[in-house]
C-alpha cells in the first residue's frame, strides 16, 4: 500500500501551550508511525488556510492535532469560501490534543499518542457528513462555516466565549465551570426554528443543539443518536431550562438520558433556519466549541462530503470501511 502523502497541522497553542511545549517528542513518536510534513498554525484562521494550501499542492491526507477548535478549521479547509469540495478523495484525520474532545468521541478516536498515530498509519476511512453553516457575524455580516461536530446556540454559545476566554489550562473542568457561570446569568431566549423549510417552531430555549456528532461542551453526549453518515441533523432542543434544573439534572446530560426529560425535544432535519423572535435579541453560536456569530442561521447537511480515518472496527453508528476507503460489503 503506498503511504499517503500526509501534512500535520499543529496548534502549538492547544491544552494551553502544552502541544508546542512537548512538539518536538510528539513529532518523534509520531514519526514512528506515518512520514509527514507539518505546518504549525499562528493565531486564528491559520489552520484552515494551510490545510487549503497543502490539498492545492495534492496533500491526500491531513492531520488536524489539537482541540476541537483547530479540527473545525482543518475540516474547514477541505472546503472553499462557498463549501465546495477542495479534494473529495483527500481525507481528514485526527490526533486528539485539546480541551474538550468532542469530535474524537463521537469518531471513537484513541487519546494516546502512540494509539492514534497507529489508527492513522492503518488508513481506514470513513465517510461522513458535513454541516454547512451559513451565519450573522457580530458585525452583522454574512459568512460560510464547515462543521463536522456540532453547531449550537443558546448558552452554549456564552459557554464557549467564557472558555476561550480562560487559558484552558482546567481541561474539562473550564467547561464545567464556563457552563455554571453562563447559566447563572443566562436569561433563556424565545426563537424561531424552521425545520426543512416547512415546518415552523417557536420556542423558550437554553440551547439548541444542531447534531452531526453526538458530543459537545466537554462530553456532554447532547445527542445520543445521532449518526454522522445518516444525510441528517439530530436537533436536540433544550428547552425553558433554570439554574436549579442544570443543578439537579445536569449529569444526565454527560450520560444521555436528558432525552426523557420534558424539557428537551427532538427532531431529525436536513435543513434548519432559525433566528431570534425578538431581532434585537443575541442569541450567540457554538460551532465545534468556537463562538463565531449569532442568528440568524441557516444550518444544512452535506451529506458524504468527507473522507475521516477512524479506527477499522470502529466509527460511531457502524459503518465499517474497507483499509483502502471503499465501504464494505454489506451482508445480504
Amino acid at each position: 500500500m503506498v503511504t499517503p502523502r500526509t501534512v500535520l497541522i499543529v496548534n502549538p497553542k492547544s491544552q494551553g501551550g502544552r502541544l508546542g511545549t512537548r512538539w518536538t517528542e510528539i513529532a518523534e513518536t509520531i514519526g514512528r508511525a506515518f512520514p509527514f510534513d507539518q505546518a504549525i498554525t499562528q493565531g486564528p484562521g491559520d489552520a484552515t488556510r494551510l490545510a487549503r494550501e497543502a490539498l492545492n499542492a495534492g496533500a491526500d491526507r491531513v492531520v488536524a492535532i489539537g482541540g476541537d477548535g483547530t479540527i473545525n478549521e482543518v475540516v474547514n479547509g477541505f472546503f472553499d469560501e462557498r463549501g465546495a469540495p477542495i479534494a473529495p478523495e483527500a481525507s481528514l484525520a485526527v490526533i486528539p490534543f485539546g480541551t474538550g474532545g468532542d469530535f474524537r468521541r463521537t469518531l471513537q478516536l484513541p487519546t494516546a499518542l502512540a494509539d492514534a498515530a497507529a489508527v492513522i498509519a492503518a488508513n481506514h476511512r470513513r465517510k461522513i457528513d458535513v454541516g454547512r453553516l451559513e451565519l450573522t457575524t457580530a458585525s452583522g455580516g454574512r459568512a460560510v462555516r464547515m462543521f463536522a461536530n456540532i453547531a449550537s446556540f443558546g448558552v452554549s454559545g456564552v459557554v464557549d466565549r467564557l472558555v476561550n476566554e480562560s487559558s484552558k489550562k482546567l481541561g474539562r473542568l473550564a467547561f464545567a465551570v464556563a457552563t455554571m457561570r453562563a447559566t447563572w446569568s443566562y436569561k433563556n431566549q424565545r426563537v424561531q426554528l424552521i425545520f426543512d423549510g416547512k415546518d415552523r417552531v417557536d420556542a423558550t430555549i437554553n440551547t439548541v443543539a444542531i447534531a452531526n456528532g453526538r458530543y459537545f461542551g466537554g462530553a456532554m453526549m447532547v445527542a445520543p443518536n445521532a449518526e454522522v453518515d445518516d444525510g441528517l441533523f439530530d436537533v436536540i432542543a433544550m428547552g425553558d431550562f433554570t439554574f436549579g434544573d442544570l443543578l439537579t439534572s445536569g449529569r444526565r446530560l454527560y450520560k444521555g438520558t436528558h432525552m426523557a426529560m420534558d424539557k428537551v425535544t427532538a427532531r431529525r432535519a436536513r435543513i434548519v433556519d432559525a433566528e431570534p423572535i425578538d431581532p434585537a435579541s443575541v442569541v450567540e453560536l457554538d460551532v465545534d466549541g468556537e463562538n463565531l456569530g449569532r442568528l440568524p442561521a441557516r444550518f444544512e447537511v452535506v451529506p458524504s462530503s468527507l473522507w475521516v480515518v477512524v479506527p477499522g472496527t470502529a466509527g460511531a453508528g457502524g459503518g465499517a470501511t474497507s483499509r483502502d476507503g471503499a465501504p464494505a460489503p454489506t451482508p445480504a
